[in-house]
């Protein structure tokens, strides 16, 4: 009797098709699962830093090195060039206005000095001889005037009496004809003389003015020459203390060289330089603070220098008195602030940014044993926090060391080694 045979449901090549398609299958899924951020990675907690998200006071600012600087710093120029005769301060010492720093010595400028001393000298006597001179053609002048108008006077008296006698037909026609004219020439003779007279005046006055004010030139010269005399003698401007004197007894000094400088001593600033990255957010009136000797000091931008070479540079001053140790040169660790303070959702500074871009990061579940990937907003930033808009909330944890080695990780499992 025939027994009849079951036809088997799984053959060796339905087998063989079906694993093939579960491989083809886990592969897919484990490329799909791998691109997405779903692989694990086991990672011992002491090799990462997990801080918590806190809600807190959030303001931009940036650190800035500044360098403490006199309110006022005065150059001190060699205004005429010679060799140094005596230096007479130290460098540091504190001065009084108008006190000497050193002494120049000058020939040239002594000789030209001694020449136009002697230019002064001799055209102020050339003056007086001219005005000497002038004064006795004067007298001169004025004398033979007198004796024109004394015969004017009896040309006048003659000519009246013979005019008298000669309408009583005691002379003759031509003896009165005579004194006639006589006395008409005496009387032009005068009016020539006291023209001359006059304008010899005016041209003695404006000589004499032309030789005054030659001397007064003169003078002016000569009183510049004194001055550059003195300026072989350096002296303090204002009251301060002098830095960076540089001058040996001895040494040649150009005209322009310097020699010094001033640091007033009424107050003190500070000099920083700022990236230009922040060239447009600088501001005068924009506050800064530092910490020294435990306590915070405030500052405030004065100036800001319009040329911007490797970097911006400002001057600080203190709002309030300045501290009474710090000393010229001395460096300070400026936090410059860049927006008002406000409360904000804060995690953190950490090196997870440089590799997520502030778009996710990993959160840590509530019992520490796992951290997931979760997306996050990051917004404003300062050296110790960023500003998180979406994504985190107050006393979430998260992980915000580096990501290196497991940024295309979807999950973290924190295990002790030990474990």
């Amino acid at each position: 009797m025939d027994v009849p045979i079951q036809k088997k449901t799984w053959t060796l090549r339905k087998l063989l098709l079906s694993g093939g398609i579960v491989v083809v299958l886990a592969l897919l899924a484990a490329s799909y699962f791998s691109t997405t951020g779903s692989s694990k990675l086991n990672v011992d907690p002491e090799r990462i830093t997990i801080s918590e998200v806190t809600r807190g006071a959030f303001q931009e600012f940036i650190p800035i090195d500044g360098t403490v600087m006199p309110i006022k710093t005065i150059y001190l120029d060699a205004t005429e060039g010679g060799t140094v005769k005596r230096v007479l301060v130290e460098d540091g010492a504190t001065l009084t206005p108008g006190q000497p720093i050193l002494e120049l010595t000058n020939t040239d400028l002594q000789l030209e000095m001694v020449n136009r001393e002697t230019a002064v000298f001799d055209l102020m006597n050339n003056l007086q001889n001219t005005r000497n001179l002038m004064q006795q053609n004067r007298i001169q002048q004025l004398n033979q005037f007198a004796d024109i108008e004394f015969r004017l006077k009896e040309a006048k008296r003659i000519y009246e009496l013979n005019k008298s006698l000669y309408e009583q037909k005691v002379i003759s026609r031509q003896e009165f004809t005579e004194s006639q004219n006589n006395y008409q020439y005496q009387v032009r003779k005068r009016q020539l003389t006291n023209q001359t007279l006059q304008q010899d005046s005016v041209a003695m006055r404006q000589q004499v003015n032309q030789m005054q004010e030659s001397v007064g030139r003169m003078q002016s010269n000569l009183a510049l020459m004194h001055k550059k005399m003195d300026d072989l003698t350096i002296k303090a401007p204002v009251a301060g203390r002098i830095t960076s004197l540089n001058a040996e007894v001895g040494e040649s000094i150009a005209p322009g060289q310097r020699i010094g400088q001033l640091d007033m001593l009424n107050g003190l600033k500070v000099r920083a330089n700022i990236d230009e990255y922040y060239i447009s957010r600088i501001f005068p009136g924009q506050k800064g603070e530092f910490m020294h000797d435990g306590k915070r000091y405030e500052l405030s931008v004065k100036k800001i220098f319009t040329q911007v070479n490797k970097g911006l540079q400002v001057d600080l001053e203190f709002v309030g008195n300045a501290p009474q140790s710090i000393r010229r040169g001395q460096t300070l660790q400026v936090r410059l602030s860049l927006s008002d303070q406000t409360q904000a959702v804060r995690v953190a500074k950490g090196g997870f940014n440089q590799k997520t871009g502030g778009n996710w990061i990993f959160k840590v579940n509530e019992d520490g044993t796992k951290a997931y990937r979760t997306d996050i907003r990051l917004g404003r930033q300062n050296p110790d926090y960023f500003e998180v808009l979406e994504g985190l909330k107050p006393g979430d944890k998260v992980v915000t060391s580096s990501y290196e080695g497991y940024e295309d990780m979807g999950e973290l499992v924190l295990k002790d080694k030990e474990e």
